[in-house]
This record gives C-alpha cells, structure tokens and sequence, in this order.
C-alpha cells in the first residue's frame, strides 16, 4: 500500500507547485496587461493636448514594448513548468 500512495503524492505534490507557478505568472501577465492599458490610455488623453503630444507618443511606445513582456511571460512560465516536472 505504501508504494502505491507514494507515486499519488509525488504527483499532488508536483501539481501543487504548477498550480502555484500558473498563479504567480498568472500575476504578472495580468499586472502586465494593466499598465499596457494604463499606457494607451493615457497616451490617448495626452493626444488631446498639443504640447503633451511628445509624452503621448512615449506612452504608446511603453505601451507597445510591454506588449513584448507578454509573450515573454508565457515562455518562462513554460519554461519553469518544465524545470518543476522534470525534478
């Protein structure tokens, strides 16, 4: 009986670590996509005005370059994911 509820725990226990992993990365993209949104919004109100026309513009390419964060987020998480399954 031992060796069979040994194989079961291993495995609650490895999908307890991805669960926290998904949560953690899960965070960040969402956090991510905040300040994308943040960024374009504000860039948007700034266009209104004239002499904020050079921020407005800074605010869309920060906006623009966290849209690259996204993607890099996914493949970390992926990556560690597979670090976690393979120990």
């Amino acid at each position: 009986m031992t060796k069979t509820n040994k194989p079961n725990y291993i495995d609650i226990q490895i999908g307890h670590h991805e669960i926290i992993i998904n949560e953690r990365y899960e965070f960040f993209y969402n956090l991510n996509d905040v300040f994308i949104a943040l960024c374009f919004l504000v860039g948007s109100v700034l266009f209104l005005w004239d002499s904020f026309e050079t921020y407005a513009i800074w605010m869309f390419i920060v906006g623009s370059g966290l849209f690259l964060i996204r993607p890099m987020i996914k493949f970390i998480k992926r990556f560690h994911l597979k670090k976690v399954r393979n120990n």
